[in-house]
């Protein structure tokens, strides 16, 4: 598995958190083995499934972007509470699109059915919640994550088959994937400093993913065959809808108009690299106006932009 042409089990090393990285495997691991043996089985399965880790990384690197004191107890149980509302998201997303395998394997629900994939997202929340109990800050931060999510993607469905523009894809996007890297760098930072980049992080790997996402369908017949189907809007869709016979075509997206939607969107990728460009150049800017030590953001945005092409 690769993030941005780099093997996964090699990018923490290159933004240099390794040690914090192998200190969160190590807590998740000791976490999930008091958890109750009923849900033992599916917690390690949804958790301990080839992560990337991509968001824990991202906290890591803005608090040495801000300090150079090790990271805390305290630091090391929002990552960790972090990454299991990531997974919760996940298990959700993965019902919703009725996906059958994540990360080479099959997803929860196709493993252990559908009521304990639900009970466990549920059991899941409950337990990063107790882990940052102690910690107002992260416990503020955790909750507003959760509802600007959920709130999020009712938006997303409910603006599905219309074709908006780059600003709307950009607000959807930001309250979306923006929301969860915005958290994460004022986690890491312990301050609003960061907030910003984290927010055009989080743009910016969206904004991949979806690129990202169209050159596998075009190419191998999949990746972002679902967002097409269900008319989901993303920066491609957002860039080829502004041909009106296009944005006629997206407003009744689905299988009888797809392989139309999936020409015009390959059309406009070049526009979308290019604008994935100037979005890690306004990143960059951010990072280096507000980070003491920028060097681990540049790094961690040089691999995000990457990502469409990996």
């Amino acid at each position: 598995m690769l993030i941005g042409n780099v093997p996964v089990a090699e990018l923490p090393q290159r933004i240099g958190v390794a040690y914090e990285i192998e200190r969160l495997k190590d807590y998740i691991a000791r976490w999930l083995e008091k958890q109750n043996s009923e849900v033992q089985a599916p917690l390690r399965w949804q958790l301990l499934s080839r992560p990337k880790y991509f968001r824990p990384l991202t906290i890591f690197a803005c608090h040495y972007a801000m300090t150079a004191k090790p990271a805390s107890e305290i630091l090391l149980r929002s990552s960790a509470a972090l990454e299991i509302f990531h997974n919760v998201c996940l298990v959700v997303d993965d019902i919703l699109d009725g996906s059958r395998s994540r990360r080479g394997r099959l997803t929860l629900h196709c493993r252990f059915g559908f009521l304990p994939a639900l009970m466990v997202s549920g059991y899941l929340t409950a337990g990063g919640f107790d882990l940052v109990q102690k910690d107002p800050y992260s416990v503020r931060l955790l909750a507003e994550l959760m509802q600007r999510l959920g709130v999020a993607e009712c938006t997303q469905w409910r603006l599905r088959r219309h074709p908006l523009g780059v600003e709307d894809w950009r607000m959807i996007a930001g309250e979306d994937t923006g929301s969860m890297f915005e958290i994460c760098a004022r986690l890491g930072a312990r301050n609003d400093r960061l907030r910003k980049f984290g927010l055009l992080l989080g743009l910016l790997y969206h904004g991949c993913d979806d690129v990202g996402d169209v050159r596998g369908a075009v190419a191998l017949g999949g990746g972002g065959e679902k967002d097409v189907l269900d008319g989901i809007l993303t920066l491609p869709a957002a860039l080829a809808g502004r041909d009106p016979k296009v944005a006629a075509l997206f407003r009744q997206s689905g299988k009888k108009n797809y392989d139309q939607l999936m020409c015009a969107l390959a059309k406009v990728l070049p526009e979308a690299e290019d604008y994935l460009d100037c979005l890690a150049a306004e990143t960059r800017e951010e990072a280096m106006a507000n980070a003491i030590h920028p060097e681990k953001l540049l790094t961690l945005i040089e691999h995000t932009r990457a990502l469409s092409t990996s």
